[in-house]
């Protein structure tokens, strides 16, 4: 049979390692995510398994719910958590939201605005993508411009894009959106957490996000939170499978949701008060989004986002006094990803792998364009701490240095810790 070729897929080397029990060398995760989950929630994690109609576990979707309303900081009765990664958010409000033929806008700063083009393509929309450069952001008056031009359903954004470590202003946004009769929706698995991203005042219509930056958890499950009008586009195709459809059914004027398992209509009425069976609910990994969210709130969102952006000024300083050009529009840089140039003569490959298999710390590279030329420092979530950042830079000075970049040693370190006290070191 001709066609495309399956992927390479080596071989084991030792099968019978497959017995073993997991056993993993330490790793401090200082990349674009993700990164360590907090200890809390692993140990939330490891409650007793309940049944997913248990009164208990009712009770605590309610909380969940009342958690990530504060943590967005809304009052939209449908915020919730999805089972799934991120990416499996952003596709399940366009698929439930888009009906084939919509036209839908793209404002893309990088691989992930990509992402969204990919998603919406897929739902059948009319896609228009508005380009910025990577590196930079979009002002409102270019988005404006595509938005009268094209008149679109849904206007879909990144807040933060890791590919480029830049963070788009999103204040005014969605009353610009609504003056033209468009909803906004936007990934903010990047950066929410990290910086403000108040969802009523900015007058955003969905936002989906992911555990395991800024919240501190691990992957897997997936905080959404929808306004009004959004929840109302949604539900007007609510469908009920045929085995759960009670006397008189009526379904939705909307076209069916072309997913089983995407359908938010349907997860909706598992999450309401009805109580519709759906899916089995990832039990374990709601434990660990409800505790993500519930020190968050506990912490304070002004803490949580003075903290991340401490980190980030401390990064910053630590890159630049090690001698490094630090990456794209620093007046929009995310507060939680850092990007830096590779510098001339050294293997950025090799120097990630040698912080790794030397030091156990892991940093990331790029996509696309910056694929090998730039390095991306996350310092988020329970790595955003002093100890986490200075451990990484002193680590990354010794690399540096054994790679034959000039720079005076320990000036990145120095650097980075006098933002912390406040002090030139």
């Amino acid at each position: 049979m001709s066609g495309t070729p399956l992927p390479p897929l080596s071989p084991l080397a030792h099968p019978a390692s497959a017995l073993d029990e997991l056993h993993f060398a330490p790793r401090l995760l200082m990349g674009p995510g993700p990164i360590n989950a907090d200890p809390r929630v692993l140990k939330a994690m490891s409650s007793q398994l309940l049944g997913q109609f248990d009164p208990q576990f009712r009770r605590m979707m309610r909380e969940t719910m009342v958690l990530y309303r504060q943590f967005f900081e809304t009052q939209n009765d449908w915020t919730l958590v999805l089972d799934g990664t991120a990416r499996s958010a952003i596709e399940m409000v366009m698929l439930s939201a888009i009906e084939p033929g919509d036209k839908v806008l793209v404002c893309s700063f990088g691989r992930f605005g990509q992402l969204l083009n990919e998603i919406a393509q897929r739902c059948a929309a009319n896609v228009r993508v508005v380009q910025a450069p990577w590196g930079t952001v979009f002002d409102l008056a270019q988005i404006e411009a595509a938005i009268k031009d094209f008149s679109p359903k849904l206007v879909a954004v990144c807040q933060g894009d890791t590919s480029t470590t830049m963070l788009q202003p999103l204040d005014g946004l969605g009353a610009l959106c609504h003056r033209y009769g468009a909803m906004l929706q936007v990934d903010a698995t990047a950066s929410c957490g990290g910086t403000p991203l108040p969802v009523d005042a900015w007058q955003i219509d969905a936002v989906t996000a992911g555990l395991q930056k800024c919240l501190a958890g691990p992957s897997g499950a997936a905080p959404i939170t929808l306004s009004d009008a959004m929840a109302r586009v949604i539900y007007r195709r609510r469908h009920i499978e045929d085995g759960l459809q009670p006397a008189g059914y009526v379904p939705g004027a909307g076209q069916r949701i072309a997913s089983n398992y995407m359908d938010l209509a349907m997860v909706m009425d598992y999450w309401s008060d009805a109580g519709l069976n759906h899916h089995t609910e990832a039990t374990t990994m709601l434990y660990g989004s409800r505790e993500c969210a519930r020190i968050f709130v506990q912490e304070g969102l002004p803490a949580a986002y003075a903290r991340h952006a401490a980190a980030s000024r401390a990064v910053a300083a630590g890159l630049q006094g090690m001698n490094l050009k630090l990456y794209g529009d620093q007046a929009n840089k995310m507060p939680n990803v850092t990007g830096v140039y590779v510098p001339d003569g050294v293997n950025g490959d090799k120097l990630r792998a040698a912080l790794l298999n030397d030091f156990n710390i892991e940093i990331g590279t790029s996509f696309g364009p910056l694929a090998g030329r730039v390095w991306r420092i996350g310092a988020m979530g329970y790595n955003a701490r002093p100890d986490c950042v200075l451990q990484t830079l002193a680590a990354l000075e010794i690399v540096l240095a054994a790679e034959g970049h000039r720079f005076t040693r320990g000036a990145g370190v120095d650097a980075a810790y006098g933002t912390y006290k406040g002090v030139v070191i």
